[in-house]
């Protein structure tokens, strides 16, 4: 066999195995692939402002008809923030007009559900961790209470609604909130006869409160007091049995205290 014979030979042979190598690797699917070649970082899925404010207006009446109701307008995706809003949403869905009624529930406190909606807070914010802005429509003697009842209807509102951080938003506001005797008791009556009779997070404080100071504040607004345990029988056996339960405890306490205490020996005098 020639030279030239034997080298064509061995490249005919070399071709062979480089097509018999690259068809051994496409038909096994890549078998030396490292598996991150196809990979592409998954990102989340982010909601920007601007998909808010590209989602569908829906309108909000407030208050009944024979009061005179307002209309009030808030983007979609950030309504159905709160499951109450996300089903009435649903069920507007097949409709061009999408109107929800609150024929029952304060504009005020409506619209600072929505100002929490858009901007996580409202009116007054924050002004750090123990302090909020101020409020000039508050008047420096609360007697009615305005200042406490603003965040007790947004509270329910925020509770009825399903949305939690506004709900602990209103009780911190609420507790930052000084106010009257007469205010104080404009607000537990609120909260009586509107908070859930086991929503203790806002009724068990309103009790403690005037079972601590009663006896001082008591004198301040004696005839509202009176009116308020009457109206509300369950306000005046909680506050009475926190008052009970704190006297127990001190009397608990001075009985351990005494047994505590060393024995004095009697001195005995005899005559010799």
């Amino acid at each position: 066999m020639s030279d030239p014979e034997i080298n064509d030979e061995v490249e005919a042979a070399a071709d062979e195995d480089m097509a018999e190598a690259e068809g051994t690797n496409a038909g096994d699917g890549n078998a030396e692939a490292t598996g991150l070649e196809d990979i592409e970082p998954e990102m989340p899925e982010r909601t920007t402002f601007l998909d808010y404010l590209r989602s569908p207006i829906i309108h909000l009446h407030v208050g009944s008809a024979s009061d005179g109701s307002t209309t009030l307008h808030a983007h979609q995706a950030l309504l159905t923030q709160s499951p109450f809003f996300a089903g009435e949403c649903d069920r507007l869905s097949s409709t061009a007009h999408k109107t929800i009624a609150l024929p029952h529930d304060d504009l005020h406190a409506v619209a600072s559900v929505l100002e929490y909606l858009y901007k996580s807070d409202y009116f007054p914010t924050l002004a750090g961790p123990t302090s909020m802005e101020y409020d000039p429509t508050v008047p420096q003697s609360d007697n009615e209470g305005v200042a406490l009842l603003r965040h007790a209807r947004i509270y329910t509102l925020a509770q009825r609604f399903g949305l939690p951080g506004l709900s602990a938003l209103a009780h911190k506001k609420i507790h930052l909130t000084q106010s009257t005797a007469k205010g104080e008791i404009a607000y537990a009556r609120f909260v009586y006869r509107e908070a859930a009779p086991d929503d203790e997070a806002i009724r068990k404080p309103v009790a403690a409160f005037w079972a601590t100071r009663s006896h001082v504040l008591r004198h301040e607004a004696e005839q509202e007091f009176k009116r308020m345990c009457l109206e509300f029988p369950q306000f005046g056996f909680d506050v009475l049995s926190l008052v009970l339960d704190a006297q127990e405890k001190r009397s608990q306490r001075s009985e351990v205290a005494g047994a505590a205490a060393p024995r004095k020996r009697q001195r005995v005098s005899g005559i010799l």
